[in-house]
């Protein structure tokens, strides 16, 4: 019966994600004429390449959960199914037993208060006799009723966990078809990619050094804990490549370093920006401390980039292609600060 009710908690857990703004893949840009419009396509690109692949990140990991909760409403359903066989086998074992008693009495065994009175050898043997009838007919009345009952609460359970497991296979369903179509996005999006390296090619050596930015090497001080152990492992992959997908160790796109630094510190995040912003307590922007993961993007639905606070006024993070892991300001390149989370402590 405990069994039962256990899966009513499947209806609670089943929901659905709003479907978010998904970045498009851009209109196919003319070749630059020079390097300055070289390195203008090159930003546009890498752009608009990071947001898709955020996209599918974000919903590759919202599929996995969905996929999770079917699994889960799957096995409530066989539960509650298997619950309910065995209360209805018990109600019919005690059904049986009251029909046995019943046809006893009715075929002349002595069963009945008349018969305890014609066989009793004084009034106190009747009275014994006859209160020994009562509770026996009270006790498997009562074991029969609730025997119903729980077969009824069985029935219920497994009716429940059905629709959960329906609930479930319709957000799987919709989840399936929202990576589909970010994965035919983020597909279109590899022609165009191409033409991200081919911008790079046409760079000047100035302006490649202007992409990169000045190299910094600088000795940043963690603090103790689980924040200060992903801030080090972060700054100590500083001049790797950003890839996009990458989660390390040899290549890293922006929540892959934010993700790969805080594993090594015995805390799991999702490979998204925009699910790691779920995690942790929400800090403004004057109470930062080294570690706090900063998030960038015009609201919660369409963030696309994440960094790590060093103090100072200053991140580490995995920028965009062509970029290696580096240290920044926290407003480095216009980009649109959101708002900040402080994963543990």
């Amino acid at each position: 019966m405990r069994s039962a009710l256990s899966v009513t908690a499947v209806v609670a857990v089943v929901s659905f994600s709003p479907t978010p703004a998904l970045a498009q893949p851009p209109a196919p840009l003319p070749p630059p004429t020079t390097a300055s419009e070289a390195l203008q396509q090159f930003q546009q690109l890498s752009e608009q390449a990071s947001k898709v692949n955020e996209d599918l990140l974000k919903a590759k990991t919202d599929l996995d959960a969905k996929r999770a909760e079917y699994d889960k409403a799957t096995a409530d359903v066989a539960l509650a199914g298997e619950t309910e066989k065995q209360a209805m086998a018990l109600e019919e074992q005690f059904r049986g037993q009251v029909d046995l008693l019943a046809s006893a009495s009715f075929q002349g065994a002595r069963f009945n208060k008349i018969s305890a009175l014609l066989t009793g050898s004084s009034a106190d043997d009747f009275l014994e006799r006859a209160s020994a009838l009562n509770v026996l007919a009270a006790d498997n009345q009562e074991a029969l009723e609730k025997y119903t009952s729980a077969v009824a609460t069985a029935t219920d359970a497994r009716k429940l966990a059905e629709d959960g497991q329906r609930r479930a296979a319709e957000a799987k369903a919709a989840a399936e078809k929202l990576t589909a179509d970010v994965t035919k996005t983020h597909d279109d999006l590899q022609a165009q990619i191409k033409q991200v390296e081919q911008a790079k090619n046409r760079l000047s050596v100035k302006e490649l050094a202007v992409l990169g930015g000045p190299k910094d090497d600088g000795v940043y001080l963690a603090p103790p804990g689980a924040a200060g152990r992903a801030m080090d492992v972060a700054l100590a992959q500083r001049g790797k490549p950003y890839v996009w997908g990458a989660e390390g160790p040899g290549s890293f796109d922006c929540s892959g370093l934010t993700l790969y630094a805080y594993r090594a510190a015995g805390v799991s995040l999702p490979h998204s920006s925009r699910a790691q912003f779920g995690y942790g307590k929400s800090v403004s922007r004057s109470e930062l401390i080294p570690g706090d993961l900063l998030f960038y993007g015009g609201s919660a639905s369409t963030i696309h980039h994440v960094a790590m606070y060093i103090g100072d006024g200053r991140i580490v993070h995995a920028s965009t292609t062509g970029v290696p892991v580096k240290t920044d300001t926290i407003d480095g390149g216009g980009r649109d600060y959101l708002g900040a989370k402080r994963i543990v402590g």
